[in-house]
């Protein structure tokens, strides 16, 4: 089995080549992107657009997402333990089965989100907006 191909559609100045861990795409636009399986621990992703990005199985520990926009991303299974997402906007996104646990969510938007078995021990939800959160 093959790398995973990744499909970066609207920021001409990031390729598939810039996705790997601790990277710097503080500020990009990865929105719509296609990221399943990338692999960003300890990346700088603060201020991104990842809205609609299809980040599942995606490794995002440790990660730093403060302020980033994950409206509507794709979330499912991936691993976002110890990252920072303080101000995160993640209205209506899909964070089913996530791991989540130990992040720091301060004054993240999860309205309308899907966070059901996600894993939220150990996390930051201080001042965190989870209206209409689902969680079966």
């Amino acid at each position: 089995m093959g790398e995973p191909e990744f499909v970066i559609p609207n920021d001409e100045s990031v390729s598939a080549d810039d996705i790997h861990p601790d990277a710097d795409l503080s500020g990009v636009d990865l929105s719509k992107s296609l990221l399943v399986g990338a692999h960003l621990a300890g990346a700088d992703l603060s201020d991104a657009d990842l809205s609609g990005a299809a980040l599942r199985e995606a490794d995002l520990s440790g990660v730093d997402l403060s302020d980033a926009k994950l409206n509507v991303a794709v979330l499912r299974d991936a691993d976002l333990h110890d990252a920072d997402l303080s101000r995160a906007r993640l209205t209506r996104a899909t964070l089913t089965g996530a791991d989540l646990s130990d992040a720091d969510l301060t004054r993240a938007k999860f309205a309308a989100a899907d966070v059901t078995d996600a894993d939220l021990a150990g996390a930051n939800v201080s001042d965190a907006i989870l209206l209409d959160t689902t969680d079966r």
